[in-house]
């Protein structure tokens, strides 16, 4: 018998955390991935999609698809970046207040994600994004 494939066990664990986090964030109306979207564009902006991606790890198609989304929601303006061919994202008033309302409730799902990981596990986390 085979060991446990170490990449759906982390997969398992990812799924069963974002769940935690997109119920935390469900009364704003956005999800985890949504959050981290807007708060990276509110820390850019204007940022192009590309850059969006990279900064995301994403591929721009992905992203692409997912800042449409956030647009059609109102949270997100698409305009020219520096290069006009580019796409560049930045907030809407909407989107700023959303992520506002969202902050408080990330922080505390966060501080509880803390204390039910520890310290150790955390920095196995960090350790892992860095040799990936």
């Amino acid at each position: 018998m085979s060991p446990p494939c170490h990449c759906t066990r982390l997969r398992i664990a990812t799924r069963k955390m974002t769940a935690l986090y997109d119920t935390a964030l469900a009364p704003t109306g956005i999800n985890v991935a949504q959050f981290s979207i807007l708060r990276t564009i509110e820390r850019r902006q204007p940022v192009s999609l590309t850059e969006l991606g990279r900064l995301l790890a994403l591929d721009r198609s992905t992203m692409g698809r997912n800042v449409r989304v956030l647009e059609k929601q109102g949270l997100v303006a698409l305009g020219r970046g520096k290069d006009q061919r580019e796409a560049a994202a930045s907030l809407t008033e909407t989107g700023t207040a959303t992520l506002r309302a969202a902050e408080p409730l990330w922080e505390d799902c966060q501080t509880d994600m803390g204390r039910r990981l520890g310290a150790e596990r955390l920095a196995l986390l960090d350790q892992l994004n860095q040799l990936l």
